[in-house]
C-alpha cells in the first residue's frame, strides 16, 4: 500500500495533549474510562480516570466525585475524594480502600478493570487549601490524615508540590503498619524534592510482618505534633480520616489552645460512610438534622404522607421538613452522607408526588427531569411514593 493512502491515528494520550481542550462537563457526558489501576497497599487501589473524548478537569484539591455504580441491577451512589492534583488536568484519580462486606468498594476492587466505564458527577466540596481558585495566604500548613482519609490532603500536597509554592508543609499520616502507609514512596520523594519545606511524618501503631517500624509509633498525639511541628500553632491545619481520628485531633488542638479558626476538617466522613455499607444511614441523628427548617412564617404548614415502597413503610412529613429528616425520626433507614445536597448518596426515584428541592450539585438536571430527588434537601409539596 502506498504510504500516502493511509493515515496513522494518534494515540489517545497524544490526543489529550493537542490544542485547547474543553472542560469535562458531567451534565453532557458523565462517563469516565478507567485508564489505569494501581495497587497502593494490600487493600487500597487507585483508579485513574479520563473522559472518552479528550477533556480537562477543573477542581480544587480536596474536592470529591460522586460515582453512580450499578450493582445487582440497582444504582448506588458513593462519594470518593479526588486524590490527584488539578495541576495535571488530563486525568483524575480516586484511591479506594476495600471495606469488608462493602458492596461498592469490593465491586471496584473485584470487577472494575482497565477500560471499564464509570459514571460520575462533580467535582464538589469545600474542603480545600485553595479558596475561590487562589491559594490560601497561609505560609505554613499542617496536613493530618488517618488511613484512607489521606486522599484529599494528598491532593493538596501534590498541587502545592507541582506549583513549587513557597509553603512550609508538615504532613503527618497515621497508619496501622508500614505496609498500610498509602502513597509512602511518593511522599518520601516529595520530602526529598523539598528539603526543609516539606516534611513527611508517618505514625504507625505496629510493625508489619516483614518490616519492623523504626519511626514514630502509636497514635497522633500532642507529643507527636510538638516533635514534628513544634510551631503547629502557627500553621493552617487540614484534617481528614475516620470520625474518631478527626474528633481526637479536634479535641487535642482545642485543649492545646489552638486557634480553631485555622482548623479545617472534611465535613462528612467518607471512611465512616464506607464502613456503613450497605446500610449507610447513621444510627444516631444529630440535633441539627432533627430540626425542621421553617420556611417564611406566613407559609402554611401541611402534613403529607410519604410511602417507602420497597420497605412497605409510610410516615408523615411536614411541608417545612426535609424527607430524610422525617424518615430518620420515624426510624426508616435510608442511605445518606452529607445532608447538604452534595454527595448524591440519598438520591431516590419519586414514583408519585412532587418536592421542593434545593440541592448543592449532587444531582443532574436530567435525573431531576426523570423524577429523581435528593431526600436530604427535598421538602414534600404533595403526598409521596418513594422507590426505597
Amino acid at each position: 500500500m502506498d504510504a500516502a493512502t493511509f493515515t496513522v491515528l494518534p494515540e489517545p494520550a497524544a490526543l489529550r495533549l493537542t490544542g485547547a481542550l474543553p472542560e469535562w462537563n458531567p451534565e453532557g457526558d458523565d462517563v469516565l474510562i478507567v485508564l489505569a489501576i494501581r495497587e497502593e497497599t494490600a487493600d487500597v487501589k487507585t483508579f485513574v480516570l479520563a473522559p472518552k473524548d479528550p477533556c480537562v478537569f477543573r477542581y480544587k484539591p480536596g474536592q470529591f466525585l460522586t460515582l453512580d455504580i450499578e450493582i445487582g441491577g440497582e444504582s448506588v451512589n458513593r462519594c470518593y475524594t479526588i486524590a490527584s492534583a488539578p495541576t495535571r488536568p488530563h486525568t483524575l484519580s480516586i484511591t479506594v480502600k476495600r471495606v469488608p462486606g462493602g458492596p461498592v468498594s469490593n465491586h471496584l476492587h473485584d470487577h472494575v478493570r482497565v477500560g471499564s466505564h464509570l459514571r460520575a458527577i462533580g467535582p464538589m466540596g469545600e474542603f480545600s487549601c485553595f479558596s475561590q481558585g487562589t491559594p490560601s495566604p497561609a505560609p505554613k500548613y499542617l496536613l493530618l490524615s488517618g488511613g484512607s482519609g489521606i486522599t484529599p490532603v494528598m491532593s493538596m500536597a501534590r498541587t502545592l508540590h507541582d506549583l513549587a509554592a513557597p509553603r512550609d508543609i508538615v504532613f503527618v499520616h497515621a497508619a496501622r503498619s508500614p505496609d498500610d502507609i498509602i502513597f509512602r514512596e511518593e511522599l518520601e520523594l516529595m520530602a526529598r524534592n523539598q528539603p526543609g519545606t516539606f516534611r513527611f511524618a508517618p505514625v504507625c501503631e505496629a510493625d508489619s510482618p516483614r518490616a519492623p517500624w523504626h519511626g514514630l509509633r502509636g497514635r497522633v498525639s500532642l507529643g507527636v505534633l510538638e516533635h514534628v511541628a513544634p510551631d503547629y500553632r502557627e500553621r493552617e491545619v487540614f484534617v481528614c480520616g475516620p470520625a474518631p481520628f478527626m474528633k481526637a485531633v479536634r479535641e487535642m488542638l482545642k485543649g492545646a489552645g489552638f486557634d480553631m479558626s485555622r482548623h479545617h476538617e472534611e465535613s462528612f466522613d467518607f471512611a465512616e460512610l464506607a464502613k456503613a455499607e450497605p446500610e449507610v444511614a447513621a444510627e444516631v441523628v444529630s440535633a441539627e438534622l432533627l430540626q425542621a427548617v421553617p420556611e417564611a412564617l406566613e407559609a402554611p404548614v401541611v402534613t403529607y404522607t410519604v410511602e417507602f415502597a420497597k420497605q412497605k413503610r409510610s410516615i408523615e412529613c411536614r411541608s417545612d421538613m426535609f424527607v430524610l429528616d422525617a424518615a430518620r425520626r420515624a426510624g426508616v433507614r435510608l442511605p445518606s452522607s452529607c445532608s447538604k445536597g452534595l454527595c448524591g448518596t440519598c438520591k431516590s426515584k419519586l414514583i408519585e408526588g412532587t418536592v421542593d428541592m434545593k440541592h448543592g450539585g449532587g444531582i443532574r438536571q436530567r435525573e431531576i427531569d426523570a423524577g429523581m430527588a435528593l431526600l436530604c434537601c427535598s421538602k414534600p409539596t404533595s403526598n409521596l411514593v418513594v422507590d426505597r
